[in-house]
């Protein structure tokens, strides 16, 4: 080996340990390929420790994603661009596109997605929660019984302080059934929801999705003088998504029946 080859393998050596002590793992593992591919294009020096340090941004920038999506527990993958807006003329596709812009999130505004079960209204909230996710905002599904499930025990447990604390840190919040039961309203279930409300209001976003309009709120918690508390928090800096279309799920579930009796029909045919 050669003085120039030796002081080169030493100075790839120092690198790797330079890029093993700062734990820029993803760097260290790409760095030969980068180097074989830098010989072969001529790369210039800065060329190369940009492509290096891309590496490591791109896996530690899906690493805190992923952390994100861990924690915002949103229950399916389902993205906005799934949402198939032809099977549901019901959704304002244009104020859909405008709301997954995120802007309602610099004015700590709230949306609330209200119709009839299966119309859309989850999968739309998840979409914009996933979004958030993507965009780096600390985001957290939940639903209206589970919230005031966590907010029972802590209360019990001493601990409703630290809980209103973690549904008062993301910078999202979506609440999935709202005033979802019809019998048996529970105060201490409606106190935690309108404890959490107030206190995000002004401070941070939240989405609701409601198979009872707001007229109907009152009924339904058997307070109207919550119901209108939580309705003028939440729509001072709000709009309302009204859904009043057939049902997204019953429509979507045909179409995918109807396109496998054809797939089975042609397959019928060439036997």
């Amino acid at each position: 080996m050669n003085t120039t080859t030796a002081s080169q393998a030493a100075t790839y050596q120092r690198l790797r340990a330079h890029l093993a002590f700062l734990k820029l793992s993803a760097a260290a593992e790409a760095l030969p390929g980068i180097l074989d591919a830098a010989r072969d294009k001529k790369m210039s020096t800065v060329d190369i420790l940009e492509q290096v340090l891309a590496v490591e941004v791109d896996t530690t920038t899906a690493r805190r994603l992923a952390s994100r999506l861990r924690f915002a527990c949103v229950p399916t993958d389902a993205t906005l661009d799934q949402f198939d807006f032809t099977v549901q003329p019901g959704v304002d596709e244009k104020l859909i596109r405008e709301l997954a812009a995120l802007r309602f999130l610099d004015d700590a505004g709230n949306i609330l997605f209200v119709g009839p079960p299966g119309t859309g209204k989850t999968m739309l909230a998840i979409g914009l929660a996933r979004a958030a996710a993507q965009a780096g905002h600390r985001v957290y599904f939940t639903t209206a019984d589970n919230l005031a499930k966590r907010c029972r025990r802590a209360n019990f447990e001493g601990r409703w302080a630290t809980c209103m604390r973690f549904f008062c840190g993301p910078r999202l919040l979506v609440i999935d059934e709202f005033a979802y039961a019809r019998h048996n309203p529970d105060p201490d279930a409606n106190t935690a929801l309108f404890e959490v409300i107030s206190r995000r209001y002004l401070k941070s976003s939240t989405i609701l999705t409601s198979h009872t309009g707001a007229a109907g709120w009152g009924d339904r918690l058997s307070d109207p003088m919550l119901a209108a508390a939580l309705l003028d928090r939440l729509l001072h800096k709000g709009i309302v998504v009204s859904i009043d279309g057939p049902s997204y799920r019953m429509r979507a579930r045909r179409q995918r029946s109807d396109a496998l009796r054809r797939a089975l029909h042609a397959g019928g045919d060439h036997d």
